[in-house]
């Protein structure tokens, strides 16, 4: 019976184990494509246009401080519909995940 036991705890230590490690590896693989294709898109929106380039940056970061400032202002009366503060808030927390998920996994990539 206890013998029975410590193989059935065993084999599930084991199969927690191995898939964890999977479940790394494929975040980790994940998170290097994910930093490549922003490296080339960032390589080819500059060689394509660097006016172009620093332009859509700054249009990008006035989205994200727009998104970050409706996300943390204390609440006003909500009026209506407002797809704009929406559209910027969602946007700005995609952007944060997506760092958040890069910096916890795309640190270990040995692409670099």
């Amino acid at each position: 019976m206890r013998v029975e036991r410590f193989w059935k705890s065993l084999g599930e230590f084991l199969s927690e184990t191995v898939g964890e490690a999977l479940a790394e590896l494929v975040l980790t693989m994940l998170a290097c494509a994910l930093l490549a294709a922003l490296v080339g898109i960032a390589y080819l929106s500059w060689s394509f246009s660097p006016r172009g380039t620093l332009a859509g940056a700054g249009v990008f970061g006035l989205l994200l401080a727009h998104g970050a400032w409706h996300l943390h202002r204390k609440s006003v009366k909500k009026r209506g519909r407002r797809v704009l503060p929406t559209i910027t808030t969602t946007l700005f927390m995609v952007t944060a995940c997506t760092a958040a998920f890069l910096l916890f996994y795309a640190s270990g990539c040995g692409c670099a």
